[in-house]
């Protein structure tokens, strides 16, 4: 028997008036998710992870068999396991992320106001410093690292705008705020707070210091582009102590993702990660090639998880019909792949599941979530008429997202 999980971030919504009042799944031509739909289990899941934000990887987690209020240790542990980063029992993990801070009194065409100190003066101009390219970025971090690091703080390059700081022997109970959610804000209320909060104050005002001019954001300013003039900590945690999955199942697996969170969560559930850099494809998704990495792997696995993303430049976009094409490239290119190919392997059970995007997530109670739930090869079509989508997966109920895997694996 094949196991099979299909995670498909941000693909589900809620109705759009742009899209005549149906969600991008509704609008969008999906055979392939119908079909399990059509065929399986249908309906709802929720993670009960109320406190723990509206991150993909609590929904994840929860899928995995771990219910999420007692494992999840937050996201920068998880991003550590994925990144190969060693924390021991007591060091506390940060997400590190590069932004650009302006100063509020600056307008955006006038001139430069330099920023001496981090507070509410200044404002969050971009969470993501641009969308700045992984190089730029391991060149700043490990400027940092040389001047701020030592026995007990270290910085760790990750990808893009996201790194970590690892502190050893540290504290893991100050407030601090995603920065996303400051976006186009004054940080003076979301700078961190609590205990530990003048120590990540300190470093947050120096990181300031040590980019503000480096070479590499004066080139950035030179080319139009936003510089990454700070490192914003937040997302703290200790390594996680999950029971592995594989363990428990007695099966090996494989994660496939391009995501540091989603493989890390893969990585500490027990299932070994495929190399993202092997995850590439023209045209802006790398979605043909995890479903034919899913079916490589399934070659020599018994289970293996495969995450797709919505891409954040679609999903915060105002365009509706870039949304409907992810999702019925998805359908199409991971979905019918991976379905396609299984028919040569055998025995199998799929698990689908789409979430929405943060966003939509933060305006519903509980986050909303689908999922079909299939065995096959099947002999015969079933002949409903229902697919795989908001409406008619809540018609058909709702289930804790803990309890999925005991759909997908059978009971001893």
């Amino acid at each position: 028997m094949k196991y099979i999980i299909l995670h498909g971030e941000g693909m589900a919504d809620v109705p759009r008036q742009d899209l005549g009042g149906k969600t991008p799944l509704q609008a969008a031509a999906t055979p392939h998710m119908d079909g399990l739909a059509r065929n399986g289990e249908l309906g709802l899941v929720t993670s009960h992870a109320e406190g723990l934000g509206h991150g993909s990887e609590v929904l994840q987690l929860a899928v995995l068999g771990y219910d999420p209020r007692k494992f999840y240790p937050g996201p920068a542990p998880l991003e550590a396991a994925s990144l190969g980063v060693v924390v021991e029992e007591h060091d506390v993990v940060y997400r590190c992320t590069m932004v650009t801070l302006r100063a509020v009194a600056q307008q955006s065409k006038g001139p430069q106001v330099e920023i001496k100190k981090l507070g509410p003066q200044v404002m969050m101009e971009d969470d993501t410093a641009g969308g700045i390219d992984t190089e730029d970025a391991r060149e700043l971090i490990e400027a940092v690292n040389e001047q701020l690091g030592s026995e007990t703080i270290q910085f760790y390059p990750g990808t893009g705008h996201r790194h970590l700081m690892v502190w050893v022997g540290g504290k893991a109970r100050a407030v601090c705020a995603d920065p996303h959610d400051v976006k186009g804000k004054s940080i003076g209320d979301a700078l961190p707070s609590g205990d530990g909060a003048d120590i990540l104050r300190k470093l947050m005002d120096a990181s300031l210091i040590i980019l503000r001019d480096h070479p590499i954001n004066d080139q950035r300013r030179e080319a139009g582009l936003k510089p990454a003039n700070c490192l914003w900590l937040w997302g703290p945690g200790r390594a996680p102590k999950l029971p592995k999955l594989t363990e428990q199942y007695e099966i090996v697996g494989t994660i496939i993702s391009t995501s540091d969170l989603h493989r890390g969560v893969g990585i500490c559930a027990g299932l070994e990660a495929v190399d993202p850099s092997v995850l590439t494809e023209s045209g802006g998704t790398d979605f043909l090639s995890r479903g034919e990495a899913a079916l490589r792997e399934l070659g020599k696995k018994d289970l293996v998880y495969v995450h797709a993303q919505m891409p954040v430049e679609v999903a915060e976009g105002a365009d509706p019909k870039a949304r409907v094409k992810v999702v019925e490239e998805f359908d199409q290119k991971v979905v019918g792949t991976i379905v396609n190919g299984l028919q040569k392997l055998g025995p199998h059970r799929v698990l689908l599941l789409c979430d929405a995007t943060s966003d939509v997530r933060s305006r519903t109670a509980p986050p909303q979530a689908l999922y079909a739930s299939y065995e096959g090869p099947a002999k015969t079509d079933a002949a409903s008429a229902r697919g795989f989508n908001e409406a008619d997966a809540a018609e058909a109920g709702s289930r804790d997202a803990t309890r999925l895997m005991a759909r997908l694996f059978p009971r001893s």
